[in-house]
C-alpha cells in the first residue's frame, strides 16, 4: 500500500523503547525505510525488527553510543551506505536520571547535557549536508513538557530538554531555506511499561497525573508517534520551529 513516507529514510534513535519504538513503527508503515537505532539493547531491536520485517518493511537495526562522536559518525554513515541518504531524523534516544539539586556534581551535569542535548546536536549536524543536497528534510527532536512545567531532581535533564526546544528553534533558521524542518515533540505522561519498575505506587501517581490534564487518560506511545509522523510527511512541509505537547492539556499556553 502506498503511503506518506514512501521513498523515504528515516533514522529513529532510541528506538527500542516504549516510544521510540511506536515511532518507528509508524513510519515504516507509512512506507519509510527505519533504522533502530539504539544502544546495548540488541534483543529488544532484533525483535522489533523482525516484527517490522514480517509486516514489509525494510528495516535496518544499528548500535551506537550517541554521547560519542565517533560512533555517531560511524552511525550515520553506516546508515546512509546500506539505505542511502536520510531523509527524517527522529532524534529520541534520551536518560531521565533523577539526582536531587543538592546531590548534582559538575560530572552528573555533564552527563546529563551530553545524553539529552549535545547527542541531538551531533546527530543532526552528521545528517543535515545529506538533507541539505536533496533540498529536503525533515527533523524531529523529542522534548519533554517538563521543560515548561519543570519538577524537583531533574535538574540537569531539564535544562538539557529546554535547551534542545531551543537547538530545534536554530536548526529551523538556519535550514528552512534548504528545504528541511525541524519541529521539537514534547511528551507528558506516557504510559510505558518501564513506569512499573521505577514508580512505587503507579495507581497513585497517575491519578496524580490526570488531576493535572484536560484528557483524563494517560498517554500513550502511539500519541507521540502519529505527532511525529504527521511532522516527517509533505503536509508538513510549512511546520517548523515549533514545540508540540502531546500531553493531555498538562500545559497550556
Amino acid at each position: 500500500m502506498p503511503g506518506p513516507l514512501n521513498g523515504r529514510t528515516a533514522l529513529v534513535t532510541g528506538a527500542t523503547g516504549g516510544i521510540g519504538t511506536a515511532i518507528a513503527q509508524r513510519l515504516s508503515a507509512q512506507g519509510a525505510a527505519v533504522i533502530v537505532a539504539h544502544h546495548g539493547d540488541q534483543p529488544a531491536a532484533t525483535h522489533i525488527v523482525e516484527r517490522m520485517a514480517r509486516r514489509g518493511g525494510t528495516v535496518l537495526p544499528l548500535e551506537a553510543d550517541l554521547r560519542d562522536p565517533e560512533a555517531v559518525r560511524w552511525l550515520c554513515r553506516q546508515a546512509s551506505e546500506q539505505l542511502g541518504t536520510i531523509d527524517v531524523l527522529v532524534s529520541n534516544a534520551g536518560a531521565y536520571p533523577r539526582i536531587p539539586w543538592a546531590e548534582t556534581t559538575p560530572n552528573s551535569w555533564q552527563n546529563a547535557l551530553d545524553t539529552n542535548l549535545t547527542s541531538h546536536y551531533l546527530l543532526a549536524h552528521e545528517l543535515t549536508p545529506g538533507m541539505t543536497a536533496g533540498g529536503w528534510g525533515r527533523i524531529v527532536t523529542i522534548g519533554s513538557v517538563l521543560a515548561a512545567a519543570g519538577r524537583r531532581d531533574l535538574s540537569g535533564y531539564i535544562s538539557a530538554k529546554a535547551g534542545l526546544e531551543g537547538l530545534t528553534r536554530a536548526l529551523a533558521r538556519e535550514l528552512g531555506a534548504s528545504g528541511i524542518t525541524a519541529n521539537c515533540v514534547a511528551p507528558g505522561s506516557i504510559r510505558v511499561a518501564a513506569e512499573d519498575s521505577v514508580v512505587p505506587d503507579p495507581a497513585a501517581m497517575t491519578a496524580r497525573q490526570l488531576a493535572r490534564q484536560c484528557i483524563p487518560r494517560r498517554g500513550r506511545p502511539e500519541d507521540v508517534a502519529a505527532a511525529v509522523a504527521f511532522l516527517a510527511t509533505d503536509d508538513a512541509g510549512f511546520i517548523t520551529g515549533q514545540t508540540l505537547r502531546i500531553d493531555g492539556g498538562w500545559i497550556l499556553g
